[in-house]
């Protein structure tokens, strides 16, 4: 089984192992296959949170997703490497470089400046998280959505001065939390971005593609922005399920809410799953996944709900097979 998930953050990447567990791959293979795998997952991962910070490049899902296959992510944080020091950037404080609100861990520094220098050797950013996997391992093919420049940036009213103007994602994210007047999101370079290499063909491909419970604007969102990929989802002859990442009437994780309402959307399951729309008409779902107790209504779409709390791997992989199930392609 060929299987295709669209992924961003700390929610997509432990859905990943829930994909993992469900099929025998990465951290859960009971028995060496060699290079011939029953079973193939790729992840098309967000890449509208890539920064420059300190002269390094940054792709916090990317890395994310890759420690936490490759079992190096901090387990109590959710992204990162465990034990982590932080040395770099109390020298980067004493020096009073700037951005000061960005927390830049010495181990995951490594893996900055390797993919920095190779990017500014001139390799795209698909061949630079291929290269390195190898390291980590993760049991599933890692592409980035592009290999071009889409970024977030968000649209503020600054606190300090009132003043209008746009700051990236991380700052919005991180340093801010949300907790600032917003009035839109600006997706960067994403006009002139084009799917990176083997993302539509792994869509297009597939026996399945999942939309797995990330933020349905910015990592989501995001990626279906980048010339090709809503295209491809469209065309694909593999069912699309999606799974809501909203729980009890709110994001579990993140600030999901926050980016719904900025774009007049609400945080429903309902509301999510028709932003995302139907196949049959202009949208990219077949399928959606609700938690139980709650609905949506979706014309074009069907509708399932069952337990969407990703506890750990073997409950995901639960939600896993349950998408699988109603694509009507369960292992």
């Amino acid at each position: 089984m060929k299987v295709t998930v669209l992924v961003g953050g700390v929610g997509g990447a432990r859905f990943l192992l829930g994909v993992q567990h469900l099929l025998g791959l990465g951290q859960f293979k009971t028995h060496d296959t060699g290079e011939n795998e029953v079973h193939e997952v790729t992840a098309v991962v967000n890449v509208g949170d890539d920064a420059w910070m300190f002269g390094v490049r940054i792709c916090p899902d990317l890395d994310t997703c890759m420690y936490t296959l490759g079992g190096g992510i901090d387990p109590d944080r959710g992204w990162g490497h465990r034990n982590e020091t932080w040395h770099a950037k109390e020298e980067l404080a004493a020096y009073g470089v700037q951005p000061d609100w960005f927390g830049l861990g010495d181990r995951d520094l490594a893996t900055h400046l390797v993919r920095s220098q190779m990017l500014r050797a001139g390799y795209p950013l698909s061949d630079v998280t291929e290269a390195l996997c190898k390291r980590w391992s993760p049991g599933a093919r890692l592409l980035p959505a592009s290999d071009d420049r889409s970024e977030t940036h968000v649209v503020i009213i600054d606190p300090d001065d009132g003043e209008k103007r746009a700051v990236h994602f991380q700052e919005w994210w991180v340093r801010h939390r949300a907790q600032v007047p917003t009035e839109s999101f600006a997706f960067v370079g994403t006009d002139k971005a084009t799917a990176a290499p083997g993302v539509v063909d792994a869509i297009e491909g597939a026996d399945v593609v999942l939309i797995a419970p990330s933020n349905p604007v910015v990592s989501v969102g995001a990626i279906l922005g980048i010339g090709g990929i809503r295209g491809a989802l469209r065309a694909t002859k593999a069912p699309v399920i999606g799974y809501s990442p909203i729980i009890a009437g709110k994001p579990l994780r993140g600030m999901a809410d926050a980016c719904l309402t900025v774009i007049g959307v609400p945080s429903t399951s309902d509301a999510v799953g028709n932003h995302y729309g139907a196949r049959s008409a202009t949208g990219i779902l077949d399928g959606w996944l609700v938690h139980e107790g709650d609905h949506a209504d979706i014309d074009g779409v069907t509708v399932r709900a069952v337990p969407l709390l990703m506890t750990d791997p073997a409950t995901t992989a639960e939600m896993v097979r349950a998408g699988l199930e109603l694509a009507g392609v369960a292992p």
